[in-house]
């Protein structure tokens, strides 16, 4: 059995509606992940909202279980919960997964709908909206079995690995791993070479059907967001490469770039990994596109 991808949100920081973004998308951080028998969600940015529209259009009478997972809860990755219509429904369980003993995803989620900032109190949504802990590394959602690792980023995050009946996806946004790599004056001086990316995240991408990763930054703009928390582009190639997977794609898009930019990214991105004699297929997330991923292929269905 097959589970789907579908993304609905792929921009990074702040939305960017308009004409220069409309191949790539606007939204910001929301990926979903579902089988027939679970749904995952992935970061709450203002993709959520769109991607409650779908689930509204014929809501099931028994009701959706809906598995939120956020890689941390900087604003542009919760910022759509409170206008996710199937919060507003009281057939919706919602369950938000949290680090063990670290409620903090969960406060700050709630806590972006205080008088203050939103005309709608948390405690007013009629959902079932409770949170559940990892404990060690992985939990079951569904017929899925969702891990997470440690990734480097201004107040922390952290990554999924998302395995279904052979299949594996990885969720790896804000992760700023050029500040890991293992010789950055190498990196810096000769910027063709493979550079020496941190063994913990190869070990947790290893053998990844499709890896969706944060690729915020050109080689040209890092040197002056350094600290930031997002890599070069091509070092998260560099990454997908050593840990074997079959398909990258590029998320988390920066606020300043337009379609064409994007586009350009996505080129020298895929010339990279053919340069290191890599097999790995590399795209650009856009909004709206569906990907059936089984074990052996992964498929574009839109």
């Amino acid at each position: 059995m097959a589970c789907f991808v579908r993304f609905w949100g792929v921009r990074g920081s702040i939305p960017t509606p308009g004409s220069k973004t409309r191949r790539y998308g606007g939204n910001t951080a929301c990926v979903e992940v579902r089988s027939d028998k679970a749904l995952l969600v992935f970061d709450a940015g203002t993709g959520i909202r769109e991607l409650g529209v779908e689930l509204m259009r014929k809501p099931p009478p028994q009701g959706t279980h809906i598995h939120l997972f956020l890689s941390h809860p900087h604003w542009d990755h919760i910022q759509g919960f409170p206008f996710f219509g199937p919060a507003y429904l009281a057939t919706t369980k919602i369950t938000v997964y949290c680090p063990e003993g670290d409620p903090k995803n969960y406060q700050l989620l709630s806590g972006q709908m205080s008088n203050a900032y939103f005309p709608v109190r948390f405690s007013d949504l009629k959902a079932q909206i409770g949170q559940e802990s990892f404990h060690g590394d992985g939990v079951e959602a569904g017929d899925f079995v969702v891990r997470r690792f440690q990734q480097r980023h201004p107040g922390g995050s952290v990554g999924f690995r998302i395995e279904h009946e052979g299949s594996t996806v990885i969720y790896a946004t804000d992760s700023e791993i050029d500040l890991q790599l293992a010789d950055q004056q190498q990196a810096h001086a000769q910027p063709q070479k493979m550079r020496g990316v941190p063994k913990e995240l190869v070990t947790a991408m290893r053998d990844a059907n499709l890896i969706i990763a944060d690729a915020q930054y050109t080689d040209q703009e890092y040197g002056s967001r350094i600290g930031w928390g997002h890599p070069r582009a091509s070092t998260v190639v560099d990454l997908a490469a050593q840990a074997q997977a079959g398909q990258l794609a590029l998320t988390h898009h920066d606020p300043m770039h337009s379609d064409r930019d994007t586009d350009e990214k996505v080129t020298e991105c895929a010339a990279r990994a053919l340069a290191h004699r890599s097999k790995l297929e590399v795209f650009g997330a856009r909004e709206g596109v569906v990907l059936k991923v089984a074990t052996q292929n992964i498929r574009d269905t839109k």
